[in-house]
């Protein structure tokens, strides 16, 4: 046998993640899709896993969380699922999609409209903790709205400052940072009302909760202090609607912290991909912070602050 030349030896290496990663089948792996519908840009994630020869499918919608695919099918080269069933009012909507790649390339259909699709392999952003971090500086300077905007519709934002307070007075507009940020700790403190329900985005893709709906009906992975769908809370701390609370969040590469309250609730966990309401599916990008304002209103934050890796 010929000695493999050093530069074979290093692109062997260099794909050994990728074959490790999909375990020989193609559609295996973590799949980010930037979807452009007719209202602007969407973004779905897709988690495929061989389970003894079985795919099993999860899918990130647009909203909502992550769910299985139990109907997902391989023909002729071609995975197939139904991402949304019918109702009395629309079509069912079907994805079809075929592996070249690293990339996978297909159709969506609902009844008779049809959108191309692309998915890139999902990074996988295996990085360590920084040695150090920044001084923390705020984000919210407890007098206007500077460093922070609202997405889409300005119209519709009900964004104020009260009282050295970040007040949602109303559902309306989501509100995001003009700073885009990738690994960081952030804290803030948030008083949320009964009944009310949002979200703190973390590079605008991975939502962390916030809700008071009634107690119980919402699962570990969809209530207070979880990364929405994906990462419930290891202890739920007892309900105080309408008081201050406080979080500190670490986000490094896939990995992130939760602090609530002093009391750490998600230890060093990875979050597998996007949640529903993600603003794209770039998980190698930095992005901003963004606080969900279109569900309810009523929520208030203050003292939120961000700190970097320190160069």
């Amino acid at each position: 046998m010929r000695p493999l030349s050093a530069s074979l030896i290093l692109a062997c290496a260099l794909l050994t993640p990728a074959f490790a990663q999909n375990g020989g089948n193609p559609f295996v792996g973590r799949w980010d899709f930037d979807v452009h519908p007719a209202s602007g840009v969407g973004a779905n994630w897709l988690g495929v896993t061989d389970k003894g020869g079985n795919l099993e499918v999860w899918f990130q919608p647009t909203g909502g969380h992550v769910i299985q695919m139990k109907d997902a099918q391989v023909k002729d080269s071609t995975l197939t699922f139904t991402a949304a069933p019918a109702t009395a009012n629309h079509h069912a909507t079907t994805w079809e999609l075929h592996a070249t790649g690293d990339k996978l390339t297909g159709i969506q259909k609902r009844g008779d409209q049809v959108m191309e699709l692309t998915g890139v392999r999902a990074p996988e952003l295996n990085r360590t903790a920084p040695k150090a971090w920044t001084k923390p500086e705020r984000l919210f300077n407890g007098k206007n709205l500077d460093g922070w905007e609202p997405i889409g519709d300005p119209s519709k934002s009900h964004w104020v400052v009260k009282d050295g307070v970040l007040l949602n007075q109303t559902r309306g507009a989501n509100l995001k940072s003009t700073r885009k940020f990738d690994d960081f700790k952030v804290h803030f403190e948030v008083n949320c009302p009964e009944d009310a329900n949002s979200g703190f985005y973390l590079r605008g893709r991975y939502e962390m909760q916030l809700e008071y709906v009634a107690a119980g009906s919402e699962p570990p992975e969809r209530s207070m202090g979880a990364i929405y769908g994906r990462i419930g809370a290891s202890s739920q701390l007892p309900r105080t609607p309408g008081k201050w609370e406080s979080f500190d969040i670490t986000l490094v590469g896939r990995t992130v912290t939760i602090v609530r309250n002093g009391v750490k609730t998600i230890d060093a966990k990875e979050i597998a991909g996007i949640t529903g309401g993600a603003l794209d599916a770039d998980e190698g990008e930095p992005g901003p912070f963004y606080i969900q304002g279109d569900h309810t209103g009523g929520l208030m934050f203050r003292n939120i602050t961000v700190s970097v890796p320190k160069k």
